[in-house]
């Protein structure tokens, strides 16, 4: 779901805006417990180029191992159950 920041209050972005800015990393609580993480921008597309090129490292490695099947789209679906 997306959201504007116009939807929250003025001073909660603001608010957000200067803890991420100190701490570089803010959990919210929900009861108690750790819900969800607010993150400067850059810090997430660091953190998903970095999945992205584990992906890749992963790929290649099971290439080079044999470890992958040359198939039909069919029959990819039909073993993935899908």
């Amino acid at each position: 779901m997306i959201i504007t920041a116009n939807d929250l209050k003025v001073k909660g972005v603001s608010y957000l805006d200067g803890l991420v800015n100190k701490y570089k990393e803010i959990f919210i609580s929900v009861r108690g417990k750790s819900r969800l993480v607010v993150l400067p921008i850059e810090e997430f597309e660091r953190l998903k180029d970095a999945e992205l090129e584990r992906a890749i490292k992963e790929s290649e490695e099971d290439y080079k191992k044999g470890r992958y099947k040359i198939e039909t789209a069919e029959k990819h679906f039909k073993r993935l159950k899908i």
